[in-house]
């Protein structure tokens, strides 16, 4: 499993590289304009907080299979490392997905909202394909079947293209596509914390620090061992 983190917050992404084990970084153009910074400092900006070895995924705001290739090559050379465009579900982005890998860019598909949509991208060269979950959920689609059926849909015709699930508002979500094998998710910063969270867990622990304090009083491992 890959966690990535969705947003373009240089903060958040600071404290997520910091505290949780993430692989990446996707962005769109509703999270990069929430920001309302320049452009150019604030993808650099998230380069340099996660470094050339972390994934960076920028979407495309151009709608022409030529277009979209000059974007992302213009992209690939501002941010270097492991770069991926993320390029919407449709004809000129299925041809600019195999224009893309041709000029070796990494491409993930988004907007994925269906099973087919998800292996036609793939056949057409896609690293990763990013269906929607929630969005999914919200309208009675059932997302988590939706990625379960794309991970099937994968696995039975060996296609290397893995599943980048988007769009979560609850663990449970993003327990239910684990479950399924999804390869990587996104998520919002403060979906971090409620991964981990769970109160019994916070009661163990002080309940450790009272058993400890009754023996040892205040003094830690490091000065009992001096």
């Amino acid at each position: 499993m890959q966690y990535l983190v969705d947003t373009a917050n240089l903060e958040a992404i600071r404290h997520c590289c910091k505290y949780y084990p993430i692989t990446g970084v996707t962005t769109n153009p509703t999270i990069i304009a929430k920001e309302n910074r320049d452009f150019r400092e604030l993808i650099c900006g998230i380069r340099e907080i996660i470094g050339l070895k972390r994934a960076l995924h920028v979407q495309t705001t151009a709608e022409t299979a030529e277009d979209i290739l000059a974007e992302a090559t213009m992209l690939k050379s501002l941010v270097g490392g492991q770069f991926f465009i993320k390029i919407p579900i449709t004809a000129e982005g299925l041809r600019a997905a195999a224009m893309c890998k041709e000029n070796d860019i990494g491409v993930t598909m988004t907007a994925i909202f269906t099973q087919q949509q998800a292996l036609i991208a793939s056949v057409a060269g896609a690293d990763y394909v990013a269906p929607y979950v929630n969005r999914l959920d919200n309208i009675v689609s059932d997302g988590v079947n939706v990625v379960s059926e794309i991970v099937d849909i994968f696995n039975i015709y060996k296609l290397p293209t893995k599943v980048l699930a988007a769009s979560f508002k609850t663990v449970e979500q993003v327990h239910k596509c684990a479950m399924v094998g999804t390869h990587s998710i996104t998520i919002n910063p403060d979906l971090f914390e409620s991964l981990i969270f769970h109160p019994l867990t916070n009661t163990a622990i002080n309940s450790f620090s009272n058993d400890w304090e009754k023996v040892y009083g205040e003094q830690n491992v490091p000065e009992l061992l001096k």
